[in-house]
């Protein structure tokens, strides 16, 4: 299997399109009236991602954070202060960020395992060897974890002990994001989306099917313009699934039956947020909609932030928060979209090039945001590329 890094899918689709050039990131305009946006305190997670493409954001428990980076470095710290509780290095190499359950900790690893700390103190309790990567966030129910490895298949694991209940297999397209939606488990089912545009309900006990539905069919002639992977992690909301594929469509699908109820064509990687009545997402070209939830109507859409990767947005009380590619966080509000603030991680950067059939591209990579902040009552974490921490915070 081929794997392409989700900026360079990008920039190589835009390089065989029609322009003749490469457009650079819109760049930012001065915000009108703009919100303030204070820094609460700054911190360190390790080296981040490094120059991996992994997804490791800060998760959190009541006023406990837990970060994590590549080289197996894991930090849980206190929310309003960024104080470090403990500090553990465990050796392995970490590529997602924490599930947490029931004073539990569990990671994926590039290695091909599932590795379950105390949330204490950090110690290992077990580790369960699957079939290759892991960069997907588990999911977790009491006794179940479901895990969904880069080749394909979800394993359920016992939480106890990591012992493996069930394995369901998914053969994977020839070429495919560098990323994996996580799993979610809903009851007593087992959502997953795959790289072949399909959205999979298995029972959670023994992973049996219970519906798959077609999210998007791959077309175009060229197996980079077929790629329909579902790397956005599914929403659920009542009794409603919303999935979108890249290069391909968001739906909603009834959860008990698999049956689609509307469709609409949309390319994501990044993925949605939701509310009672709306859909926010990010989608590849760097565009901030908002969605009906019933119809999948546009009710507005923010282009300023064009082609700078974003992360998927999220609810920030009145507001949405999204994360770029160069370090900064915008805030939208969520009946307009309109851009309300903006603040950056606190981190230095250096230029970073890239060359693809005689075009040259110039972005900053120090800075990447790759994850989505973490939103807490009174704030808002992000963590960039190389790990560098930052809370912030809204006054009105």
């Amino acid at each position: 299997m081929r794997q392409f890094g989700l900026l360079s899918v990008v920039l190589l689709l835009s390089a065989c399109g029609s322009s003749p050039n490469l457009q650079p990131p819109r760049e930012l305009q001065p915000i009108d009236k703009p919100l303030r946006i204070d820094t609460v305190w700054s911190g360190q997670a390790g080296r981040g991602a490094g120059e991996q493409y992994l997804q490791l954001p800060v998760r959190h428990h009541g006023d406990m954070a837990y970060a994590a980076d590549y080289q197996g470095y894991v930090k849980a710290f206190a929310l309003d202060s960024g104080k470090a509780h403990w500090e553990r290095q465990t050796g392995l190499q970490l590529a997602t960020g924490a599930a947490y359950h029931n004073g539990r900790l569990y990671f994926g690893t590039r290695q091909g395992e599932v590795v379950a700390l105390s949330a204490e103190d950090g110690r290992e309790l077990w580790r369960s060897e699957l079939s290759s990567e892991v960069i997907a966030r588990p999911a977790v129910a009491d006794e179940i974890l479901v895990a969904k490895t880069h080749d394909g298949k979800l394993f359920a694991l016992e939480t106890a002990g990591g012992e493996r209940r069930w394995v369901y297999d998914r053969s994977v397209p020839a070429l495919t994001l560098r990323g994996n939606s996580a799993p979610i488990i809903v009851n007593d089912l087992v959502i997953a989306g795959f790289d072949n545009g399909r959205l999979t309900a298995l029972v959670l006990n023994n992973g049996s099917i219970f519906w798959e539905t077609a999210i998007s069919h791959p077309s175009g002639k060229t197996e980079l313009e077929r790629m329909i992977d579902i790397d956005a992690d599914p929403v659920v909301v009542d009794d409603v699934v919303y999935a979108v594929t890249y290069q391909g469509r968001l739906a909603a699908v009834d959860i008990r039956s698999g049956r689609i109820q509307w469709a609409r064509d949309m390319s994501s990687y990044t993925g949605m947020v939701a509310d009672d009545y709306r859909i926010y997402l990010s989608d590849s070209e760097g565009q901030v909609l908002a969605l009906n939830r019933r119809n999948g109507a546009t009710l507005w859409r923010q282009d300023k932030l064009l082609r700078r990767d974003l992360t998927r947005p999220q609810l920030d009380g009145p507001y949405l928060v999204v994360a770029d590619y160069d370090g900064y966080l915008h805030w939208l509000l969520r009946e307009s979209g309109r851009l309300k603030g903006r603040a950056r991680i606190n981190a230095g950067f250096y230029l970073f090039t890239d060359e693809y059939d005689g075009y040259e591209l110039a972005f900053r990579k120090e800075n990447n945001v790759l994850t989505p902040p973490l939103v807490t009552d009174e704030r808002v974490i992000a963590v960039d590329r190389h790990g560098s921490l930052d809370a912030f915070r809204r006054i009105e």
